[in-house]
């Protein structure tokens, strides 16, 4: 199935929503529309050029590969950004891989593409170093969350976050995909799914979870949720005579 890139998709994800007109017409022929499924391996590089991904209703997961070939995610990206990120901040990571968290759609484009609007120093070029903090801080957050915070406490977040990216309290996630996330054992992650389901907070059956209490997700999960959360808030609208994208994170 194809799908042709125009403003109507494009405005699904919240970063190229922001562009001007006049910046939107000069990318847009450099932009493809891909459907991705879950599980599915996206390539970092495509003939050797970087490849830049803007989710619009899929979910990825940038993770790194180590030199015995285990892997261990960086960040999760939904509607709200981007990934490939630090290619425009002079970084070329080979050792990246992205993988599909949620299926659904994502606007692809070769990184060498987009360099000279990036070097017109206008609206794209705000709008890339203003996401580059956003995504830094993330990236802290989640490192600190991997080494002090109980499984059930990241499932919670993983759960919450995905859910405000598709504005929906029913998830597909399977429990290996969870593990690999979390980077933990499966039997972790059935523990802790088991635990909130036992509580009555979601309600899990083959691969299917559906958030039945969001506050009481929330009592459990830990604070890193809100402290990105509201970081990514506060970064990105502090930015609004640029462009408005205080709609970047819902709610």
């Amino acid at each position: 199935m194809s799908f042709t890139f125009n403003r109507h998709i494009a405005d699904q994800n919240h970063l190229l929503a922001s562009l001007p007109k006049e910046v939107f017409e000069r990318i847009a022929p450099h932009f493809k529309v891909v459907a991705v499924q879950a599980g599915q391996d996206l390539h970092a590089s495509e003939d050797e050029s970087p490849v830049i991904y803007f989710p619009m209703t899929a979910i990825l997961s940038s993770y790194y590969i180590m030199e015995n070939g285990a892997s261990a995610e960086i960040v999760g990206v939904g509607n709200e950004g981007m990934l490939g990120v630090t290619f425009f901040m002079g970084g070329i990571d080979k050792s990246r891989l992205v993988t599909v968290h949620t299926t659904g759609l994502c606007c692809r484009v070769k990184g060498w593409e987009m360099m000279q609007e990036f070097k017109l120093c206008g609206a794209f070029m705000h709008m890339v170093i203003r996401y580059a903090q956003a995504f830094i801080s993330q990236v802290s957050q989640s490192t600190g969350c991997n080494r002090q915070h109980s499984v059930e406490q990241r499932l919670c977040r993983l759960l919450l976050t995905s859910s405000d990216r598709l504005s929906s309290n029913e998830l597909n996630m399977t429990q290996k995909l969870i593990a690999g996330m979390l980077g933990v054992r499966r039997e972790g992650v059935t523990k802790a799914a088991g635990d909130l389901h036992r509580s009555g907070i979601i309600d899990y059956q083959r691969g299917h979870i559906t958030l039945i209490d969001r506050p009481g997700l929330e009592s459990h999960v830990c604070e890193c949720y809100n402290v990105v959360r509201k970081e990514l808030h506060h970064l990105l609208s502090d930015e609004s005579k640029h462009a408005d994208l205080s709609s970047l994170i819902p709610g």
